[in-house]
Order: C-alpha cells, then structure tokens, then sequence
C-alpha cells in the first residue's frame, strides 16, 4: 500500500499522488462526489428551512473518501456508517429520494420516518446502516463479515468509523475479532481531527490511527483521504487482501470536515483559520477534477453535463420528499416487532426425564441440525462445553465454525452477533454469566432492539442472547443478579424466563426461529436441581404464552423462573390448611399474557408476584399495574409483591438465604393475603 506525503507536522502536503485513474473510474468518482456535495449542501438549506428537522451531520469536504472506497465495492458487499452516513449511502448506491423523504420525516422515506438522518439503511444494497451511537458501526460490521466467513462467499464489509471512535472499547474489541478470524473487513478511519469540537491530538494517544493496527497483526495506513485516487488504489489493494482470505485492513484517511460537528451545534468553532483556510483549499472535488483535467480523462464538457444531471436529480429528490405523508401511529406501532409464529406445544407428556440443562442442550443441537444459519458463540462454549456445561458436544458435532470460542470480549461478540443477524445468521450468543450483560447494554438496547423500528419495520434481528443469572450459589454480588427488568422495560426486545426443563427447550427452540432479538434467561438453581417430563421430539412454545403450573381458586401466585418450583411448594403446603393457590408461569416476560392472569385473577380474587430480582422497580410491579388497570374490580385484596431484599447479593450463604424469597417467606405471604387479605 501507497502512503502518503507528510510535513513535518504530520499534515498532509498539497502534492498530488501519482495515482493514474482510468476515464472510466474516474467519472464515477468524480459524479459520486458531486451527488454527495449537492445533497449535502440542499439538506443545509432544507434544515435552516425546517424542511429537515433534528439535526444532520454533513459530510461536506470528505466526499473522496466514500467514493474512492465505494468504487472498490460490489453490490453484494457490505458497508456500515456512523452518524455522518449520507455520503457513504449515496455512494454505495442509495436512492437520493428516499433519503430525502427520510430526512424529512416521511412515510416514503428509507425507515418511514422512523430514522432519520443518522439511521438511513438499504439491506439490499449491503448498507447496513447509519448509526447514532459513536463506534457502534464497527460490531454490527464485524458480524456481517463473520457472517460472509460462515457462509464461505468473497463479499467484503467497509466499516466507517471517525477518529472519535477509534478511543472506543468496540474498537479495540472488533480488531482483535476481526484479525483472529481473518474476517474480510476493512476498518476505514475518516480521520477529520476533530470530535465535537476537541482535537484527536489532544484525546488520542497514538501518533496516528493507523498505528494501532500492529497491536493487532493487521496491516495500518495513514493516506490523504481527499486525493480520490490515493484512496482507490490502498482501498482496492485491502479489498483484494480481504476477498483472498488475508483478514482485516485498518485505512486512516485524513481529511477534514467543512462544517461544525451538526447542523444544530452552534458552538464555538475551534478550528484554527489558517488550518480551516489550507484544507477548503485542498476541496476534494476541485482536486479530482484538477487530475482530470491533467490526465486528459474527462473532458469539462462531461464535468458540465455532471453537474446539470446531478441538479435535476437532487430537485427531484426534494420534491418527492415533500410530496411524502406524514407516518401514521399504526404505521409506528408495526414496525417495532416482527410476528411471532403460532406453535402448537405438546405438554410435559412422556416418562423421559432430562435435567434443565440437557433440555437447553437438546434445543440448540437440534436447531442447528435443522438449520445452518444457526450457529454458538460465546466465552469457553466449544470445546469446555460452557462452565455449566450447556453447550457441551456442539463442539463435536457441528466444529469450530459453528460453535465459536471467543475472546473476553462481551461488546465485540455480542455486537458481532447482532450484525451476524441482521446478515441473515442466526446467532446464539452466551454470556457467561448474565451479570456481564451490563457490558453489552448499548449493543442490545441501541441497536438489536431498534434495528428494525428504525429502518422502518424491514429488516429482522434473529439473535438470542442467552446465559445464567440469579443467586444461589454464592457468587457475591457481581456474580448474582436477576436483571430481567432493564429488558421488560426496552421494545424490540423478546424477554423469556423458563422455569421447567420442558419449558426450556421448547422456548428455546422457539426464540432461536424468532425473528427478532430474544434475551432468554436461565437460572443457575435450575441448572442444578430442575429435572423433569421433556418429549423426544422437536417442539417450539409459542412467544408470549404463559402456563397454568396449578390450579387453584383462592389466589394466584405470578411467579417466575426458581420462584416457580418454590410457588409450587407452598401451594402443596398450604393445601393442607385449606387455601387452593393457582400458580401461574407467565414464561415470555415480554411480550406478557396478560389474559391467562387476568383470568386467573377474576378467578381467584387475589394476586400475590413472586420473583427473585429486587422488588424496587421490578417486572412485578409491572405485572400489578397491569391488573390494577384492567382487572381491579376482580380484586378482593391488595396485591402483594415477594422479591429480593433491596441490596446486592452478599457472599455469606446465610446472608444469601435472608436476601433471596424462600419457600417459608412466600407460604406465609399467600397466607396472611388470604387470611388478612394483607
């Protein structure tokens, strides 16, 4: 690869490379260039109009970049942006007029309004989206590759990053993926040296970007990112690095943004005159037309008729985005999930008895028989089995590729596995211990669960994140928590909870066909002690149905995951003193059967939620404002609320027995509620 000419300041000198671009390659560019640079400057107009709203963040000045490395690409490759996307989506081949009904907030928009300027996306183009959240692009764009080395085809992704990004952990987490799974990537650094308003040499450590890539046995380059053909030629040599099987490439184009951060900033500008004046004077376009001009390749009539058809395009955007509907609130509500399937389940029939782990076991292995997309990753999962031993034999059965080892490196794998989905896989990631999942938080709440409400109600994100929480077992307090509750609270998202072995491998066979993104929660209790019924066959449980673990006609008990087994033993307790409790196992905490408590409630006429995680703020207070709402006159009685004590798990066993809900705590709250109805 070709570097770029240096002072002896690190800044880019004006000479021109000696890069050569056919007529043809260069017309492309060129025409690319001058789309990206008109869009940009109507959207400036349109945004002090009020035809666009929020903010847009323009990529004015920077417009050689994405058309140099979008002219490398094919159609079937990938490219992921970051907020600054509309010159990397027009020049992957986006349709100015649905981004400019997108802009301005209507249905006839890329994402039906629903998006925006910073979450434009075309799945069949291989954009896989803008992104508002710093850094993001990269985990989204790993998975996509490791989705393409799964599927063994020679697509490439492009992930587009700026500077700011290259101080984030995902960075780090997704280099080090990407280069031990030689994933075709290249991580594209626009580096336009400034964040908000702070410069990279003030909050970066590293000489240059570029100079990161060694820590992770990849090959780093610094070019100018406005010499259009400098930045072809180093991007063609990465994409056929990458499409040979060579692994990741990291490219810094240095180059500059003309504008503030956003449109919306109006904050100072810190930005030097004399460095503000030499970069416009190195305009990215006036340069390739310069070479042009030299090179003899197109003439300035061509460059004229440019100009004039890219003006007609542009107005013709604008007008069709104007002439778009406003997005309906129905429109809105449909796009946040896609439809559950409807399965007939056949009950917990048979004398074959597994234990809650070899139920969660069969249910992958036989998905991943049925269908390859499907596929384990996570820390210790393939040979190890898991320290629980979950995953053991996949390794054996479906090998390294399918049941994939994994670096500590919750973000990365995690986000991987959200672009896997998106890419068409159908990925299992394990946590190794569900407290962990605090690390992944911007991955699952930012992007799997928004992905397709933002892009307009399109795409799919079949991922299930799955792994081991609760006490029991004297973890402490960073090992034991029950976090069910940060993930009822978020749409987007499915949240099980199975509580029998029964359950576990139905559900589970359920969420990995679901086609969106499923936390599925297992208890560490029922690994241990939960053995019971479980059919040979295959059998999915239908999301959002909750089960009648017993029935009963003076109170329901709404209990969850080892609170189920607990409930049930208190019912039989208290059977002998004459009180008939009705247990019921909502299993899907979101979506929420609401009808089969509601219905039992109107039975019963008392309602005690059982649950392990903290009472303050937890998935039972949601349940209680549920039936207060739509069953209140059915109670006879206050609602009572049994969880965790309102501290972290404490090490001490006594301790731990004190702060989790027992069988005894929760047979004398169903007594005193039906006999002094408090």
């Amino acid at each position: 690869m070709a570097t770029t000419t240096k002072d002896k300041t690190g800044k880019n000198k004006s000479a021109k490379s000696n890069v050569q671009l056919s007529a043809e390659t260069a017309e492309a560019i060129y025409t690319t260039m001058r789309r990206i640079r008109a869009f940009e400057e109507r959207t400036i107009e349109l945004f002090a109009e009020g035809a666009v709203k929020g903010t847009a963040h323009s990529y004015i000045g920077e417009e050689a970049v994405a058309a140099a490395v979008s002219a490398n690409l094919r159609d079937d490759d990938y490219m992921a942006s970051n907020h600054r996307g509309h010159g990397h989506c027009i020049a992957k081949g986006a349709d100015m007029s649905l981004m400019m009904a997108e802009l301005m907030g209507r249905e006839n928009g890329y994402c039906g309004g629903l998006g925006g300027s910073m979450h434009i996306a075309d799945l069949s183009l291989g954009i896989l989206g803008a992104n508002g959240i710093v850094g993001a692009t990269m985990p989204l764009a790993t998975g996509a590759a490791l989705a393409i080395k799964l599927r063994g085809g020679d697509q490439v992704v492009v992930a587009f990053f700026g500077d700011g990004a290259s101080n984030q952990g995902t960075f780090h987490e997704c280099s080090n993926l990407a280069s031990i799974w030689k994933l075709p990537i290249l991580f594209i650094c626009e580096n336009n040296q400034y964040a908000l308003t702070t410069s990279y040499r003030d909050t970066t450590s590293a000489r240059q970007i570029s100079d990161r890539a060694v820590g992770y046995a990849m090959p780093g380059i610094t070019i100018d990112g406005n010499d259009a053909g400098e930045v072809y030629t180093v991007v063609g040599e990465a994409v056929e690095r990458a499409r040979a099987g060579e692994g990741p490439s990291l490219i810094e184009c240095m180059t500059y943004r003309w504008g503030q951060h956003s449109m919306r900033a109006n904050l100072r500008d810190p930005r030097p005159k004399e460095e503000y004046d030499a970069w416009i004077a190195r305009d990215p376009i006036k340069l390739l037309e310069e070479r042009m001009r030299a090179e003899k390749t197109v003439p300035g009539r061509r460059v004229s008729e440019i100009g004039a058809q890219v003006g007609q395009d542009l107005e013709s955007a604008v007008a069709f985005g104007r002439e778009g509907a406003e997005p309906t609130v129905e429109q809105m509500l449909a796009a946040v999930y896609d439809a559950h399937a409807h399965y007939d389940e056949p009950g917990a029939v048979g004398d074959r008895e597994i234990t809650y782990v070899e139920a969660l076991n069969e249910a992958m292995g036989a998905e991943m028989a049925r269908d390859d997309r499907v596929f384990v990753m996570g820390e210790d999962v393939g040979q190890t089995g898991g320290i629980f031993g979950v995953t053991k034999g996949l390794w054996e059965r479906f090998g390294n590729d399918r049941v994939r080892d994994t670096p500590i490196t919750e973000v990365g794998f995690t986000g991987a596995g959200v672009g896997a989905a998106i890419a068409g896989m159908r990925p299992i990631v394990e946590l190794q211990i569900f407290d962990f999942v605090a690390l992944t938080m911007d991955m699952l709440v930012n992007q799997a669960a928004k992905f397709r409400y933002m892009l307009g109600g399109g795409p799919t994100v079949p991922l299930v994140v799955r792994g081991p929480q609760g006490g029991g077992i004297r973890m402490a307090a960073q090992h034991s928590q029950s976090l069910e509750a940060w993930f009822t609270h978020v749409p987007g998202l499915v949240v099980m909870a199975p509580s029998t072995p029964y359950d576990a491998k139905g559900m589970l066979i359920a969420a990995i066909r679901d086609n969106n993104p499923v936390i599925f929660l297992e208890h560490k209790m029922l690994y241990m002690e939960s053995k019971g019924a479980v059919p040979e066959q295959d059998y999915a449980i239908p999301i959002g149905k909750g089960d009648i673990k017993r029935a009963g006609s003076d109170i329901t008990v709404v209990a969850t995951m080892t609170m189920v087994p607990r409930a049930l033993a208190a019912a039989r307790v208290l059977e002998r003193e004459g009180i008939s409790v009705e247990v019921v196992d909502p299993r899907t905490l979101r979506p929420l059967d609401e009808a089969i408590i509601l219905n039992s409630v109107a039975k019963t006429n008392r309602l005690l939620i059982a649950h392990e995680a903290w009472k303050n703020g937890g998935f039972g207070a949601e349940v209680a404002a549920m039936v207060v709402e739509k069953g209140f006159d059915n109670l006879d009685a206050p609602i009572v609320r049994v969880g965790g004590l309102d501290v972290p798990m404490p090490y001490n066993d006594a301790l731990e027995r004190a702060v989790i809900p027992s069988q005894d705590r929760l047979t004398q709250a169903i007594r005193d509620l039906v006999r002094h109805g408090a």
